[in-house]
C-alpha cells in the first residue's frame, strides 16, 4: 500500500502584520521534522505543498533537514482556509472578567469558525466551508491516485485541510465530519503528521497529528 504523510507547517508569525512567514521555532520545527523522517528510512516518491510561503517554507526544512533534493509540487488545493476573513466577518466578543488576551482570541476563532461551518452565511464567504471541504477532498483524491503502489508522498499544508482530511476519513455524516473538524482543527500541532495509507481497503487514517520527533520545548500550536 502507499502512504501520504499530512504535515502542518511549522510555526508561523502569529501576532504579527504578516502571519504567512515562518518564525525561528517554525523553520527549526520543519528541520527537526525532516531529519526525523530520514532517520526512519522515509524516502518520498513526492513532495507537495499548498502554495502559502509557511508551505513552501516548511517544504524548504523538511527537505534540509532530511537531506533530501526532491522537486516540490505545488497543488493550491492544500491551502488553508482564509481565517482573517473568517474572523472579520464576525464579531470579536468582549473579554470576560479574569480572562486572558489568548483565551479571548482562541473563544473568538471557535465562534467564527462555527459560523463558518454552519452554512448558514456563505454569501458572507469568498470560499464556504463546504467548497472547502470539497476542494481539500479533491486533493486528497488526486494524491492518493496519482502515488505509484508502495509509494510515499510528503504534503506540507495546513491545521484545516489536516483536520478536514482526517474527519472525512473517520466520520460518516456530513454532519459528524464537520464536528469533528471543529474539534481537531484546533488542536493539531505545528509540524505534526499524520499518516493516510491507501491499500485495497481503499483510504485510511493510521494517525493523527504526531509529534514524537518534537522536544517538550518546541510543540506549538500557533
Amino acid at each position: 500500500m502507499s502512504q501520504i504523510l499530512l504535515v502542518r507547517h511549522g510555526q508561523a508569525s502569529f501576532g504579527a502584520a504578516d502571519y504567512d512567514d515562518l518564525s525561528p521555532t517554525g523553520h527549526e520545527q520543519s528541520r527537526v521534522l525532516g531529519a526525523a523522517l530520514a532517520a526512519r528510512g522515509v524516502v518520498p516518491d513526492l513532495v507537495v505543498a499548498g502554495e502559502m510561503r509557511r508551505h513552501a517554507q516548511t517544504a524548504d526544512g523538511v527537505l534540509e533537514g532530511a537531506g533530501w533534493s526532491s522537486a516540490v509540487d505545488v497543488d493550491a488545493g492544500w491551502n488553508e482556509f482564509d481565517h482573517l476573513q473568517v474572523l472579520a466577518v464576525h464579531d470579536r466578543p468582549a473579554t470576560a472578567e479574569g480572562e486572558s488576551e489568548k483565551a479571548a482570541f482562541q473563544r473568538w476563532f471557535e465562534e467564527a469558525t462555527r459560523r463558518w461551518t454552519s452554512g448558514e452565511h456563505d454569501e458572507s464567504y469568498d470560499e464556504s466551508f463546504t467548497v472547502f471541504t470539497a476542494r481539500v477532498g479533491a486533493a486528497l483524491a488526486r494524491l492518493a491516485n496519482t502515488l505509484p503502489r508502495r509509494g510515499t508522498a510528503v504534503v506540507l499544508t495546513s491545521g484545516g485541510p489536516v483536520a478536514w482530511a482526517a474527519a472525512s476519513l473517520l466520520a460518516d455524516t456530513d454532519a459528524s465530519r464537520t464536528d469533528l473538524w471543529l474539534r481537531l482543527n484546533p488542536v493539531s500541532i505545528n509540524t505534526g503528521t499524520s499518516t493516510v495509507v491507501c491499500g485495497s481497503r481503499g483510504t485510511t487514517l493510521v494517525t493523527f497529528n504526531a509529534a514524537d520527533h518534537l522536544s517538550p520545548d518546541l510543540i506549538t500550536y500557533r
